[in-house]
């Protein structure tokens, strides 16, 4: 472990080790990088490509069109591909009324427009990438317990492991929402509770989803269904992530296994057939959680440590890979002009460019579920025309598409 380094990232998340990636793909070789994780990192594999088994409890993350562009960027989609199910269309209905429209890849020429893939396998894959690259220094265990300005300078105290100082150029707090890091820099939070919980688990159905994905919204909240590659002991399985108030998401969280699927049929229907099976059940609390600052002087504050969002549009890991990118195009731009990566004009510049995407997302995670939620008759019959609408009108279809798989955030159509 050296005394100095130019980046220091703080977690060793997916979103984490996507931004050292990142850094590495686009900084000069003379720009030192480190990721400081406090669970021990994987161990390189032969071959550097984990050996890893699909089970139909694998918690999955859903990655936008505009993901797989910057995965492509780095050279990882490939790596990516072997665990990915592709989501070729989206179904979305409002339960009870007559508004629901379809989105197919097809109508745009794409392959896909996502991917859902198993979190471990992603998270694996990337340590792998990162063990190939072989730039940025790993320190892990270890956790970054004390931030303070030194200078022009951000001194580091670790422990957990790997005990000592270091000195960051830039740091970049990336340990996830309940940031302890970002709390000890006095960096505040501001909160709105949804007062419901998601309810997640994988399901088996009678079915094949045929890459599907579904998104119900009901009275009671939004309901989705993730298409999931089959295993060993189910053949046709999709992701749940169903919106609850939290008394009944308690009551579904412990219910016998039969009557848990029959509550779920009933609200999501029989466009799969019978439900045959559900896994392991979690619920959380939702919540929308964003940083009251995201820069300063030599921090910068990153992924759900920067804003933790509702899932129901499965928004959250792809507006952080798209800061991730802009952060690295911009701190390659301040290295060839010669500017501190730790700049606060620097990091502003940053924070200036991602704020519109930032914005829109945020605002169409946070207004989406309530807007299907409210009991108006007239809103109602808005939202049924505005749904069917959109297979009406093309353009704005196209349009729709485009911000949901974030490719007008990247600039690209």
């Amino acid at each position: 472990m050296r005394e100095q380094y130019d980046i220091v990232i703080a977690g060793g998340g997916m979103v984490g080790i996507s931004l050292a990636l990142y850094l590495a793909h686009v900084l000069p070789p003379r720009a030192s990088i480190a990721l400081v994780e406090s669970y021990p990192f994987p161990e390189p594999q032969p071959g550097h490509k984990p050996d890893y088994h699909p089970s139909f409890d694998a918690r999955s993350t859903a990655l936008s069109y505009s993901s797989r562009l910057i995965y492509q960027r780095l050279g990882l989609w490939a790596d990516l591909q072997q665990w990915l199910c592709p989501i070729e269309t989206i179904h979305v209905s409002n339960r009870g009324r007559f508004g629901s429209t379809l989105m197919r890849a097809r109508d745009y020429g794409w392959e896909a427009l996502g991917y859902v893939v198993e979190n471990a396998w992603l998270g694996a894959s990337l340590a792998q990438a990162l063990h190939r690259q072989g730039r940025v220094e790993l320190i892990s265990p270890a956790k970054v317990t004390e931030a303070r300005p030194a200078g022009q300078l951000t001194r580091l105290s670790l422990a957990g492991g790997t005990n000592g100082e270091l000195e960051a150029g830039l740091l970049v707090v990336a340990d996830g929402a309940d940031s302890g890091l970002r709390q000890k820099l006095g960096v505040g939070v501001s909160e709105k509770s949804y007062r419901q919980q998601a309810l997640v688990a994988n399901i088996g159905f009678a079915q094949p989803h045929k890459g599907c994905a579904f998104e119900r919204f009901t009275e009671r909240g939004p309901l989705a269904l993730l298409p999931l590659l089959g295993v060993a002991n189910s053949v046709n399985r999709s992701g749940l992530v169903w919106t609850l108030a939290p008394e009944e998401a308690e009551r579904l969280l412990d219910c016998p296994e039969a009557e848990f699927l029959q509550v779920l049929q009933r609200r999501f229907g029989y466009r799969l057939g019978r439900l045959e099976q559900v896994g392991e059940r979690h619920a959380y609390p939702l919540s929308l959680v964003t940083s009251d600052e995201q820069v300063r002087q030599g921090v910068v504050v990153m992924g759900n440590a920067a804003h933790a969002l509702h899932p129901v549009a499965g928004q959250g890991y792809n507006l952080a890979l798209r800061d991730v990118a802009e952060l690295a195009g911009v701190l390659a731009d301040a290295a060839e002009r010669g500017e501190s990566y730790g700049s606060l004009a620097v990091l502003q510049r940053y924070e200036r460019r991602q704020q519109d995407d930032q914005r829109r997302t945020i605002e169409f995670s946070d207004r989406l579920p309530s807007l299907f939620m409210q009991t108006d008759p007239v809103l109602g019959l808005v939202r049924d025309a505005a749904l069917s609408g959109l297979d009406l009108l093309p353009p704005l279809k196209r349009n729709f598409v485009n911000h949901a798989a974030g490719l007008a955030a990247l600039g690209e159509q």
